[in-house]
């Protein structure tokens, strides 16, 4: 069963090289199941701006995915909210605490870009196992991301300049 779904999609490995690659200055971290992916091209901030996760296991806050079937991961990430709008309609509202955002999807589903279980009231979007095709299809997304995590890199450094006098 495992090899059904990695055979299906690409590997986290493979998105972690393929958007590096293509997006200078992102920085890859890794704890507790998930790779981050943060534009932190000084090594300036702490972390740097989030760009995109990958988690690969269910958190005790966070198990709409059902992240823990062998071998299923997501792919998360942030959009400007014009762009997540255009996608998946009008933002939900934040979620209580343990609760998932009311979208209506299936959050379990493979391949299908569709709003994050938990973060789409702040823009995110989640595509479980993306295939090849997928993947592709999602570039212009990944720019959106990219532009959006430019902007909110120069304000953070902006801020940590002024604090650090």
């Amino acid at each position: 069963m495992a090899d059904e779904y990695e055979i299906l999609s690409l590997r986290p490995a493979e998105i972690v090289e393929s958007l590096t690659g293509q997006f200078e200055g992102l920085v890859s971290k890794a704890s507790w199941g998930e790779t981050s992916l943060f534009f932190n091209p000084d090594l300036a901030l702490t972390n740097g701006v989030y760009f995109c996760t990958i988690k690969e296991h269910d958190g005790a806050n966070d198990k709409a995915s059902a992240l823990d079937r062998p071998g299923v991961f997501r792919l998360a990430l942030g959009l400007p909210a014009e762009c997540y709008e255009r996608i998946c309609g009008a933002r939900p509202t934040r979620p209580p605490k343990g609760s998932v955002v009311a979208t209506g999807h299936d959050f379990a589903q493979l391949d299908v870009v569709m709003p994050h279980p938990i973060y789409a009231w702040m823009g995110w979007i989640q595509v479980l196992n993306p295939s090849d095709e997928t993947f592709a299809s999602m570039q212009p997304l990944f720019v959106e991301s990219y532009d959006l995590v430019l902007r909110k890199y120069e304000r953070a450094l902006g801020r940590n300049r002024r604090y650090s006098r």
